[in-house]
């Protein structure tokens, strides 16, 4: 998906830093002045430049999903389920 060098400078990501990331982009829209500092302190332990690159590298994920550069998961069908 996302390109090498945005990839190998990444650093780890817990599910509740993503959901306060989530969250924290709804709050401070593209409009927002210092919206990466912003989203850095909501998030925590993450420096603007940390949220900035985790959403490039969700956008350019995101355009890889709808161009249909990625497949839909084959996912088994169960029985009896209607």
């Amino acid at each position: 998906m996302a390109s090498s060098s945005l990839r190998s400078s990444i650093t780890t990501w817990t599910p509740k830093q993503n959901k306060m990331f989530e969250k924290a982009l709804a709050l401070y829209d593209k409009d927002t002045p210092d919206r990466w500092h912003n989203v850095a302190k909501a998030v925590g332990g993450k420096t603007a430049e940390e949220v900035k690159r985790h959403y490039d590298l969700l956008i350019e994920d995101l355009k890889h999903i709808e161009s249909g550069h990625v497949p839909f998961p084959k996912y088994r069908s169960t029985t009896g389920v209607s």
